[in-house]
């Protein structure tokens, strides 16, 4: 069995989800929350409050790799820039561990749950709903796209292993 944890880094909301890989490929749901930074003072508090929060959720569920969603260019530079910020604090968290750590495009991950690279937010979060068996009501939006990011880690994971590649190497043949 391998834990996975997949985030999906936001400067506001940083969605975590937490999914259980059996030796079969069959994934279970674990946990899903969004870590709400909101509440801190300051832009540089809410970094602070991701880094405590993820740190939390490490030391809970104790996951053997991580996934995270790359930077997308949005139409803000301004919101690109807070975003990677958001990205960096968690990766540094993740790395200081010492945790193996990939990373997906958002375009890779909508092709690897809903089949085409375009698909919209719903379709991917009913997807995940259907995979893992969550009740619709219990999954945030930001949660629910985290939760993406692992699935996506472990089929790139098992196809990867059928192939003799690795994650990395398979994602740049499909980009």
């Amino acid at each position: 069995m391998t834990r996975i944890l997949g985030i999906d880094p936001g400067s506001q909301r940083t969605g975590v989800g937490v999914i259980d890989v059996a030796v079969d490929g069959r994934c279970t749901y674990v946990h899903a929350q969004a870590l709400v930074l909101l509440d801190a003072a300051d832009f540089p508090s809410r970094l602070g409050l991701l880094c405590e929060g993820l740190d939390a959720l490490l030391d809970e569920w104790q996951p053997q790799q991580v996934a995270i969603e790359t930077v997308f260019m949005d139409k803000s530079a301004m919101s690109a820039l807070k975003l990677g910020h958001a990205r960096g604090a968690a990766l540094a968290t993740v790395v200081r561990r010492r945790i193996p750590i990939s990373e997906y495009e958002p375009r890779v991950i909508k092709q690897s749950l809903v089949g085409r690279g375009a698909a919209d937010k719903t379709q991917v979060q009913h997807m995940v709903r259907l995979l893992l068996n969550v009740p619709a009501m219990k999954l945030q939006a930001d949660a629910a796209d985290a939760l993406a990011v692992a699935l996506t880690h472990a089929h790139m994971s098992a196809t990867a292993m059928r192939s003799g590649l690795s994650t990395d190497q398979l994602r740049r043949r499909r980009g």
